[in-house]
């Protein structure tokens, strides 16, 4: 499989025969890939909780033979001795990713019992997403200009990365929604972007008119006609952007606008949601906007609106 594990030991061995442990893995890897229409690099991260979870097998002498001879008992101890060296969020997902494991080889047939069944870690925490107010979007949008007119970056680049961030901002994408999105993708008639989300799900994401003179400008700039199976935000030699540009370069705007550089792309999208529920969005066309399965999901940001509220009332109302 295309897809590699950050495991210690890959579950692959070039110098041996595939173990069971191996061929499990890669049709489970095949089976989130094509019939659930995972994310890569969900299952990026699903084969390496496997994989780490194999190692300890094997070096314990644990199920050596065949994930199927995994037992709860030491699925916990094994969950105990990784934990010790992963942050609480990492261990939740890597337990995320062996449940589905053993979940698809019991409906496969493959094992008799599910051993992840009944086992369960505390709950995590639900911080609030980090969101950047208007004021401070409006900064953070204006600096690539103001970099440009300093001659510290090209006119290219000034413009291409204000048309990301518009995007990222203007129409609440994910940044791998982002680097996907094709010109094609866009109905200048209507502004709205059809975006390929999570599990291959689509979505129509209206832009805004800021992010479509973002979207003008640089296709004047770099003579594209606005149409074809084109990336929309491209690197200087015309291959697609890659998110780790996208993220460095960012990191040099938030320095520019005096703003936290733990911002990320996605901080933008969480901004974006906060603003429309702000300004009296229905949560539930958020919902579809942002492309969330599940509306729970979407009513964080109705916790950060009113952590805001509390606040501003805390600091105005004269009996707070």
């Amino acid at each position: 499989m295309p897809i590699a594990t950050s495991a210690k030991s890959s579950l692959s061995d070039s110098n041996s025969s595939p173990d069971p442990w191996q061929q499990t893995s890669s049709a489970f890897a095949y089976h989130l890939l094509q019939e659930r229409r995972m994310s890569p690099n969900t299952v990026r991260n699903y084969t390496a909780a496997i994989g780490f979870l194999r190692d300890w097998c094997l070096s314990n002498g644990v199920a050596p033979n065949h994930p199927s001879e995994l037992l709860p008992a030491a699925l916990r101890r094994f969950l105990i001795a990784h934990g010790r060296h992963r942050a609480r969020r990492t261990l939740h997902n890597h337990f995320s990713g062996i449940r589905a494991f053993y979940r698809y080889l019991r409906l496969s047939g493959s094992v008799a019992s599910n051993p992840t069944t009944g086992l369960s870690l505390p709950k995590l925490d639900k911080p609030l997403p980090h969101f950047l107010s208007q004021v401070e979007m409006e900064r953070l949008l204006s600096a690539p200009s103001l970099l440009a007119s300093a001659g510290n970056i090209s006119r290219f680049v000034a413009v291409r990365d204000t048309l990301a961030m518009e995007l990222l901002y203007g129409g609440g994408l994910r940044i791998s929604e982002l680097c996907n999105l094709n010109h094609s993708d866009i109905e200048l008639g209507t502004g709205v972007a059809r975006v390929r989300g999570k599990g291959g799900k689509m979505r129509m994401c209206p832009l805004g008119p800021m992010a479509l003179r973002a979207w003008q400008a640089f296709r004047e700039l770099t003579g594209d006609e606005g149409h074809g199976d084109g990336p929309v935000v491209k690197s200087i030699d015309g291959s697609r952007i890659t998110p780790g540009e996208i993220q460095r370069n960012l990191k040099s705007y938030l320095r520019a606008s005096d703003l936290p550089l733990d911002v990320t792309p996605h901080t933008l999208r969480h901004s974006y949601a906060t603003h429309l529920l702000d300004e009296g969005a229905d949560l539930r066309a958020v919902q579809e906007l942002l492309g969330h399965a599940n509306l729970a999901t979407t009513q964080i940001y109705t916790h950060v609106s009113l952590a805001r509220l509390r606040e501003a009332h805390k600091q105005a109302h004269p009996r707070a």
